[in-house]
Order: structure tokens, then sequence, then C-alpha cells
């Protein structure tokens, strides 16, 4: 009788196959759930929690749809833009993702200490340049550093990008963002140490048929005095308006600028349609008879406010406020202020 012998192979096979069942009595059976154990990697902390990232998300969402009218009306072209993600990592990490030569525009965020970096693929500025000069709009996979008009078109369209940066930054902090300079060499881009905490956000963007990404680098250092305001409970707050004591501070002031009208009525009457169509030149119309010591109405806007009495300083004539017959209240702020809004 031949002796069949197992390889090892064969062996692992077999061990593998066989899952030995475990019988746990009632009484040692574990009652505390298994906790789930979450990598962490101490080289790369996460500076932003998980809602302050989506915040952020919103802004840009924001800054997108602000971008394609921006995009859409300078090149009069068809542009598609939208938030890929927004991740963090550190700045090196960044810096090793993007091609070189490319375009990176360095930006400062005033009042913000610190600069961020908005990327633009290739593909995207070759396409905003030849959109600029006439052409379809097609990118072209050129592995060359832009020419000095090339960069004039590049800034020009990155000014108009940071004003809708800065109205969709609007409702966290009044950003003052300014150009600072171009470069197309990530290695010249140090804006921060290498291992500095950042978002980036990622917007998928297409004009005609090109695609690329356009990519916004936020360093921690920079939004780290506004980080507490990154928060879902203070963003729909705000667009629900519930305005802030300095908000509303802020709006009083600004109304307090408003011109409006004073008018002193000295008398009134009625005629009829046949009178009024009869008035010329010197003719006179008589008021209802009021002593001369009779104090008159001024009207604030349409609402009487104040008696006076009518007499002279200097040359002009003038009136004396002599009583307060209204209130100076809010609903007459709020009228005032929509009928400065509707002229």
């Amino acid at each position: 009788m031949t002796e069949e012998v197992l390889s090892q192979t064969e062996i692992d096979q077999l061990l593998t196959a066989i899952s030995p069942t475990e019988f746990v009595e009632e009484d040692d059976a574990p009652t505390t759930p298994r906790r789930r154990i979450k990598i962490y990697d101490f080289k790369r902390p996460d500076k932003f929690s998980k809602e302050q990232v989506r915040t952020v998300r919103i802004i840009h969402e924001t800054f997108a749809r602000l971008a394609i009218t921006t995009l859409s009306a300078n090149l009069r072209s068809v542009v598609q833009m939208r938030v890929y993600s927004v991740d963090q990592l550190s700045y090196e990490e960044f810096i090793r993702s993007i091609p070189s030569p490319t375009t990176m525009a360095i930006v400062q965020l005033d009042p913000l200490k610190g600069s961020a970096i908005i990327e633009i693929d290739p593909n995207i500025a070759f396409a905003i340049i030849d959109r600029s000069f006439g052409g379809g709009g097609t990118g072209q996979n050129y592995n060359r550093e832009l020419t000095d008009i090339e960069n004039s078109v590049i800034e020009f369209v990155l000014v108009s990008l940071l004003a809708n940066m800065r109205e969709a930054w609007g409702q966290v902090v009044t950003l003052r963002p300014r150009f600072r300079q171009l470069e197309t060499n990530p290695q010249f881009a140090q804006v921060v140490p290498p291992t500095e905490m950042a978002l980036l956000v990622t917007i998928e963007t297409r004009i005609n048929e090109t695609e690329g990404m356009i990519n916004l680098c936020l360093p921690y250092i920079t939004l780290e005095p506004i980080a507490s305001r990154l928060s879902a409970q203070q963003w729909y707050s705000i667009s629900r308006g519930n305005e802030s004591a300095e908000n509303i501070s802020n709006i009083h002031n600004e109304i307090k600028n408003v011109n409006i009208g004073l008018k002193a009525v000295i008398g009134n009457t009625s005629i009829t349609v046949r009178e009024t169509l009869k008035l010329k030149v010197g003719d006179h119309i008589c008021l209802p008879y009021a002593p001369a010591n009779k104090p008159i109405e001024l009207y604030v806007g349409d609402k009487p406010k104040f008696l006076g009495m009518p007499g002279r300083i200097g040359r002009k004539i003038g009136l004396h406020i002599v009583k307060q017959t209204g209130n100076i209240d809010d609903d007459l702020i709020r009228e005032l202020a929509q009928n400065e809004g509707n002229k």
C-alpha cells in the first residue's frame, strides 16, 4: 500500500478550510460590545473637524456657482464647475500632488494672516488662454511655462475669481483677497512649512470639451483665527437672518447716514379737478385761517413728528421746534431704510 504524503501547500489549504467552533458558556460570554479602533497617523494630525470641513465645502459650492457666472461672461463660453472634494493633508503632500510646470497663484487673504494657493490645471489654464484670444477653448497638453502675455490673461481671470471668493466667504468673514504673484514651479511656492496641515478644495472644471481641476489650498494657520466660525450652526443662523449685535449696530450706523425729507406744512385745503385744470401762474389759493402764533407740523418722511414756530434764521426762513408729537422709533427707521432701498 502506497503511503500518500501531503505537501505543505495542501496542509495550509486544509487548515484554512477548517473553522473550529468555540463554545462559550453563558456566564462567561462577553457583555461589553467591541469598540472600533480608528488608525491615527500622528504625522498627519487632523486640525479641522468634520463640521468645519462641511462648512468650507458649502462656502466653496457658493464660490463655484459665482465663478461659473464670472468665467462664462469673461470667456463667452459654457463653463461648468462643481466641488469634487474637500480633504485635509499636509502642505508637502499638496505640493507633490501637482504637476510642474503649472499655474499657481499666491493669494493674500486680508485681514487673515498668511496666504492661500489657487492652482489651475494646465489644461484649464490653456483653455482659458485659447478662448480669450478667440479660439474654441480647447485645452492643449503643453508642457511649458506661460509667456508674459499669457500670464496677464490668467492674472485677469484670477482677480475676477477673487471677487467671487470674497462674496462666498462674506457670511463668515469679510475677506479682502489680494493677488500677490504667479508661480509655475510648485517648489517656489512655500507659503507655510511642509508639515503644516491644510484644507484642499478640489473643484472639477469644464470649459467646452476641456476638463481639469482648480485646487484651492487653505493652510490651517491661515484659517485658525476664524475656525470657531466654521460651524453649521453659525452658518445657518446667519443664513436665517439672525444678525449678531455687531451686525445690527453696523446696520443702524449705515441707516443714520440715509438722507430723509423734512417738510413743514403751513396749511392745506381741497379743490375740485375742474378748479385744478383752470389754475395758472399768478393765481392764489386760500388756506384756512390760522393764528400767527399757532405752531405748524413738521413731517419726517410722511409722518408728523414735531411742532414748530416759523421764523427767520439770518436771511433764511426757518422753523423753531417746540414740541415732539411722534416717536422716532424702529418702525420709522425700517420705513426709511426700505424707501432708500427702493430708490
